[in-house]
């Protein structure tokens, strides 16, 4: 399978020396370079896959890249993120891939969309571009991705890295399966490891992305077998690489039996809860329950809780090296691992609120206190991320 788009861009001299290594290729050529120059690739995410996926693209002279992305650059994505350096801390990820990308290829049109992609604009967005690059990091926007290409009929060139293991493939083509012939429904929530809370070695993601990039080239140019129909996997650890089939279900509500015939609601559908405005009451959810009958806080209703001096028990389940980053005042470390031998020393009708990073870990931590009789442990939502960015901005992100 391949796109293999009229290769009307002509090469200007530069770009005939710029790609030399390509031209001498009999299976590129000039008509291959052509082709890349008149493609144009749509990266969803400037992120760890993201990035090595852009760069490279860039440099194989995709003539026009799109980035959306609507986070800043932080610290803690240096470790794997090459596409930004430390002076872009702060930097919408979107202008610094913008100016990286442009001064390694000047010819290459990048073209920025600093904005969250959602159900109410993937369609719009994706409508532009021959191929879309999937290095996101969260089942809905998996969803989506696969539920958008489906119905524009774009390839989806995916990707994804957890600790030391990567995978990656091409859905969505006309003679191949898509995302969810292969994983029809999501997971629980409460089985869903991410890489804030599991972590990811740096390069991991870089090995990945490369290859989207080399599947994205090849599906451009018309050249090899790109990954339709087969699952790549990579255990980085072992440095072993290994392929499983996937074939395409008739089945499938997307690409069998359409029965997706438009965008739906991803966060709602993956049971992922979504961040309410200010303002709104957080009890009314809970349909007239008190404070200490539901299961989860948010830092608003504790940063309330604690300036009318109601003090709470607050357990940080996280790693001594996150808490040397930042923490709650007054709160007490107990890493999740050690939670179980600290047992005897929490109070049982105390009321408990246990926070880690994103609140992943300390959802599981309370709903473990809870069915060992600490009733009133409840889990603060978002974790001290939120915290810092919705309650004291002055506690440090990572």
């Amino acid at each position: 399978m391949s796109l293999s788009p009229p290769p009307h861009a002509p090469l200007a001299p530069d770009e005939l020396q710029r790609y030399h290594r390509h031209l001498i290729l009999p299976e590129v050529g000039e008509a291959g370079q052509r082709r890349l120059k008149s493609a144009s690739v749509l990266l969803v995410g400037a992120g760890g896959l993201g990035s090595p996926a852009a760069l490279y693209l860039a440099a194989a002279g995709v003539g026009h890249i799109g980035i959306v992305d609507a986070d800043a650059v932080e610290l803690s994505n240096l470790q794997r993120q090459v596409l930004h350096d430390t002076a872009a801390v702060g930097m919408p990820k979107v202008a610094s891939a913008e100016a990286r990308l442009r001064a390694i290829n000047p010819h290459v049109d990048v073209i920025a969309h600093d904005v969250r992609l959602t159900s109410a604009n993937a369609m719009t967005l994706f409508d532009g571009y021959d191929v879309v690059v999937d290095g996101s990091d969260n089942f809905p926007t998996r969803y989506l991705i696969n539920d958008a290409c489906v119905l524009l009929d774009k390839p989806n060139v995916y990707g994804s890295v957890l600790r030391f293991e990567g995978q990656a493939s091409v859905f969505s083509t006309p003679d191949g399966p898509c995302y969810r012939c292969l994983f029809r429904e999501p997971p629980p929530p409460a089985l869903v490891q991410s890489c804030v809370d599991s972590g990811v070695l740096g390069v991991l993601p870089g090995l990945i992305g490369v290859i989207q990039a080399a599947e994205t080239i090849k599906l451009i140019a018309g050249i090899g077998e790109p990954l339709v129909g087969r699952l790549l996997i990579v255990d980085g650890l072992r440095m072993r690489f290994r392929t499983i089939d996937v074939a395409r279900d008739a089945a499938c509500p997307a690409c069998g039996t359409r029965e997706i015939a438009s965008l739906i609601d991803y966060d709602v559908f993956c049971g992922v809860a979504t961040q309410r405005e200010p303002g709104i009451d957080e009890r009314a959810k809970w349909n007239g329950k008190s404070d200490e009958e539901v299961d989860e806080i948010s830092p608003r209703a504790l940063a309330g809780q604690l300036a009318a001096g109601r003090t709470p028990t607050l357990l940080d389940v996280r790693e001594p090296y996150e808490w040397s980053i930042a923490r709650l005042p007054e709160a007490r470390l107990v890493p999740l691992a050690t939670l179980p031998d600290v047992l005897h020393t929490l109070d049982p009708s105390a009321e408990l609120i246990v926070y880690c990073h994103h609140g992943q870990r300390s959802a599981a931590a309370a709903a473990w206190l809870r069915e060992r009789g600490f009733t009133r442990a409840r889990n603060l939502t978002g974790g001290i991320d939120r915290w810092s960015r919705e309650v004291d901005p002055s506690t440090q992100r990572y």
